[in-house]
């Protein structure tokens, strides 16, 4: 009888390999490559917004000024639109694109897709957690099942798939 070595993930009763948390590495080239789709719709939505400005009788030339309600609205819509962007696309099938080459999948304890409430939820506890220097996904280090604040918080999982095949 074969045995298994002690670091590999124990088989599932429908044969797949079940699947690992998410370290701390792979969240971080995940949220990297998740950085240039994001940066893509910020883009976009800078542009409608400029040309709004400019349509309202503004000089072309002129920058929407720093920390006016405009600004503020700008910034705003930028968060929403990333997270309208995470939150579909772990709707839809577990992945944004960032986390497709790393195998991640956000799930369910076990095993589930997430409601859509608790997926806005650990976008939003991610969002505090990288505005304070990162401390959420640091913490994945000293928790003992290897989850950061937004995934605690928002009863989802981080994990990392076997590879297929």
């Amino acid at each position: 009888m074969a045995q298994r070595a002690p670091d590999s993930a124990p088989d599932r009763p429908d044969g797949e390999a079940e699947a690992a948390p998410a370290l701390v590495g792979w969240r971080l080239l995940a949220l990297f490559y998740d950085l240039w789709p994001a940066a893509a719709l910020w883009f976009l939505l800078s542009f409608l917004f400029s040309l709004a400005y400019a349509a309202s009788g503004h000089d072309m030339h002129e920058n929407i000024a720093p920390f006016s309600a405009l600004q503020w609205l700008l910034w705003a819509s930028c968060w929403l639109a990333s997270g309208a962007y995470a939150v579909v696309s772990w709707r839809r099938g577990g992945q944004t694109l960032g986390m497709r080459p790393w195998r991640l999948r956000v799930t369910t304890p076990d095993g589930g897709v997430p409601t859509p409430g608790a997926l806005w939820l650990r976008y939003v506890i991610g969002t505090v957690s990288l505005l304070a220097a990162g401390l959420g996904f640091w913490w994945a280090w000293l928790d003992r099942d290897r989850l950061a604040w937004h995934d605690r918080g928002s009863g989802t999982r981080l994990v990392r798939e076997a590879k297929a095949g």
